[in-house]
């Protein structure tokens, strides 16, 4: 792997850390009133490199063993027909996206929330940590299954190994290392809270209330601009454009 290939997976890896299911869900976690739990915190990170690992190799290998097939068959004008269909249906699905619920505090955010630091409000001196692992595991894997429709920057990361020529053992350490690297800031935040509380505290509130705010306007951009790109693709390919500005 050169340098190059390194550093532009190194800077899709930190455009997904900065995610729901990866930073602002450890946010909350974090500020959850009392002492941090640095395991829970682990486990729950964890779970998320696991499962994106796992997403992220089952892509790599079904790309490299029907990768020709898939580019014969997406060359096909039904199949450019029905990618058409998609990028319509994704900009269409980006104003679903409303910033207000999310700014008011409630909705499918709020609950996250609140499911969040319920995690984290077991009482002192229980099992609370044998108990606990299970209910952050089932949040991770909330977390990460709702965001896998708008992974695209750990999707243009998969196409650049699929495409690198790297090798089985590369491309493996390759997928575990990108994985590791989105859960960096996480961790650094982590490290940060343990060593020096106060002072970390009020950049953790200022960055949750940002996410929080934004966290909806932002993915419907992503959603609508993505929509865009793949509808342009085929109405091209399709000779719509031609069609249109010939009559």
């Amino acid at each position: 792997m050169d340098l190059a290939m390194a550093a532009s997976l190194a800077a899709l890896a930190l455009i997904d850390s900065t995610s729901f299911g990866t930073l602002l869900i450890p946010i909350w976690l974090l500020l959850a009133p009392g002492r941090v739990k640095a395991g829970r915190m682990l486990v729950y990170l964890g779970t998320i490199v696991v499962f994106y690992f796992a997403v992220g190799m089952v892509v790599v290998l079904g790309a490299t063993t029907f990768i020709d097939d898939l580019g014969a068959l997406m060359d096909t004008r039904p199949a450019t027909w029905v990618q058409l269909a998609v990028g319509i249906g994704l900009l269409i699905l980006s104003f679903r996206f409303d910033s207000k619920k999310s700014k008011e505090g409630g909705g499918r955010m709020g609950r996250w929330r609140e499911r969040a630091l319920g995690i984290e409000a077991d009482a002192p001196g229980t099992t609370a940590t044998r108990t606990s692992a299970l209910p952050l595991v089932g949040l991770a894997l909330g977390a990460a299954t709702l965001e896998v429709a708008t992974m695209l920057p750990y999707l243009a990361a998969i196409g650049i190994v699929t495409t690198s020529g790297i090798g089985p053992a590369a491309t493996t350490a390759t997928m575990a290392g990108y994985c590791l690297v989105m859960v960096l800031p996480a961790l650094v935040l982590l490290t940060a809270r343990l060593v020096a509380r106060n002072a970390v505290e009020p950049l953790l509130v200022r960055m949750n209330d940002w996410m929080t705010r934004n966290a909806a306007s932002t993915t419907g951009w992503i959603v609508g601009i993505v929509g865009f790109l793949v509808a342009r693709d085929a109405a091209w390919r399709l000779g719509l454009f031609e069609m249109l500005f010939n009559r």
